[in-house]
């Protein structure tokens, strides 16, 4: 299963932005980390960051998404990847800065 290990979220004025690290055993096209979330604490998708290719050499690996729209008053969210063979990781809690 993908594991989160590291999140960066930073405010900003489009939206909030959101570095991830992602490790995960990629063995190639037939077994790859394919994407990561970030939802609200009930588990509604705020941003999804889809992963284009494996990352058999790079573990692990860190990538963005901005504009992420996180509603007001929000102080934590959850952050969890996904692989194209056994689907979700758990969920990492993220207190927002």
């Amino acid at each position: 299963m993908p594991r989160v290990v590291g999140v960066e979220a930073r405010p900003g004025g489009s939206g909030w932005s959101f570095s991830v690290t992602v490790v995960h055993a990629d063995t190639g096209w037939d077994h790859y980390a394919d994407g990561w979330e970030v939802a609200d604490m009930s588990g509604n998708r705020l941003g999804f960051r889809e992963l284009l290719h494996p990352h058999v050499n790079e573990q692990p690996f860190t990538r963005s998404l901005s504009g992420v729209e996180i509603p007001d008053g929000t102080t934590t969210v959850q952050v969890r990847a996904h692989d194209n063979v056994d689907g979700w990781g758990e969920f990492v809690t993220v207190e927002l800065p």
